[in-house]
């Protein structure tokens, strides 16, 4: 396989994994074993791609909190309900999204001090997708008897956005486990029993996390020197296809939720993991 193929094969796997509740992290390492290691920037340029995507799909939301946030009086659109937002509701949820990405940066970089490293081998990734599987039904399975019970719940309170910080942590942490499984699920324990508000807080939230994050990791390499013998032309496919696909992927999943649970993904992510358990020799 030429490396452009297998580059552009990379980056169609992270688009479609980084915002669908299935670790693109974990089906990373997994591809990586047969597609060949790649760099640090590589894999962050792909993220970053990914980003990007989501960039776009939000643009406006992004935008109204922007402009409320600074003063501006505008109202601004609230995508999950279709209806507008008042200013003091986009500053509201412009400063929970900080809140939660603040708990994230102060966890994560507790992390990096403690020198966490993640695991290089499938058999734990193939455990925190099994695991989260069963996460993942309870938790929507608890959320919709809640909402029977209050009805459904579109806000995002102080201590959901608090603990959607913690699990971002947790995702970062745990390959497999899925940043926006995580995030999504804990928002709907949390009380946000609506799944399209619990999905783009978790997707909003991702934004300045995953760019921190980047920022960070270039940082690091520009400090140490390690942008040498890369092949830039693979970079930039892996990033296109990165971008294109995430945007489609994430458009589908807003679409699929409004009527579908994410039972789905909930077994694929156990028939992944047991494969993976099955087949892949130990240590592999």
């Amino acid at each position: 396989m030429t490396d452009l193929l297998a580059a552009l094969l990379l980056g169609i796997i992270e688009g479609i994994t980084e915002f669908l509740p299935i670790s693109s992290t974990g089906h990373l390492l997994i591809a990586q074993h047969w597609l060949g290691h790649r760099s640090d920037l590589f894999n962050i340029a792909i993220q970053a791609g990914a980003i990007l995507a989501v960039v776009l799909i939000y643009w406006k939301r992004l935008w109204g909190m922007l402009v409320a946030f600074v003063g501006y009086d505008a109202p601004a659109p609230y995508d999950p309900l279709g209806v507008t937002a008042t200013p003091a509701q986009s500053r509201d949820y412009a400063f929970k999204l900080l809140a939660a990405f603040a708990v994230t940066a102060i966890g994560g970089l507790l992390v990096k001090k403690l020198g966490w490293e993640l695991p290089d081998t499938v058999r734990p990734i193939a455990w925190a997708l099994i695991i989260g599987a069963a996460w993942m039904v309870l938790a929507e399975h608890l959320a919709a008897k809640r909402a029977e019970r209050e009805g459904e719940r579109v806000a995002i309170a102080w201590t959901t956005a608090l603990l959607v910080g913690v699990a971002q942590v947790v995702a970062g942490v745990f390959p497999g486990t899925s940043r926006s499984a995580a995030t999504i699920f804990v928002a709907l324990l949390a009380g946000t029993t609506s799944r399209a508000a619990a999905t783009e807080f978790a997707f909003v939230v991702g934004i300045p996390t995953m760019f921190a994050a980047t920022g960070y990791e270039l940082l690091s390499m520009m400090r140490d020197g390690g942008f040498g013998a890369e092949n830039w032309t693979a970079l930039g496919v892996a990033f296109v296809a990165s971008a294109v696909t995430a945007f489609v992927a994430v458009k589908w999943l807003l679409h699929y939720i409004q009527s579908n649970r994410f039972t789905a993904f909930a077994v694929y992510r156990v028939l992944l993991g047991v494969a993976l358990l099955a087949f892949i020799p130990e240590g592999g």
